[in-house]
């Protein structure tokens, strides 16, 4: 009796996540600007292309700081597990420097 109690409340905290066939397809980016006020996060992925010197935003995600946090902890765990399994990533050395900002705080990623 107990377990199916269990097993009922899991069920009710379950949620039910769809992906369609377009999301799943994702967009590619290579930059990610980040700003912030008091009671957001926004990050911009933008596709920087090579002698084009125009680069477009592809997609762009407002989230709170609580979220933003959590995604903060949730990429530094894959990182680790990425990096036990392939090996140390070996980035940063060639990100581009941006001497713009947006009228706010600015991250770059």
């Amino acid at each position: 009796m107990e377990d199916d109690k269990k097993a009922e409340q899991q069920q009710k905290q379950q949620i039910n996540i769809e992906l369609t066939d377009e999301i799943a397809e994702g967009i590619y980016s290579n930059l990610a600007m980040i700003a912030h006020s008091n009671s957001e996060f926004v990050v911009d992925f933008i596709r920087l292309m090579p002698g084009i010197p125009k680069a477009k935003v592809k997609s762009r995600i407002i989230m709170t700081p609580d979220h933003a946090l959590r995604l903060l902890q949730a990429l530094k765990d894959n990182i680790e597990k990425y990096e036990k399994a392939f090996g140390k990533i070996e980035g940063g050395k060639d990100a581009p420097q941006f001497p713009m900002n947006f009228g706010g705080t600015l991250g770059e990623a």
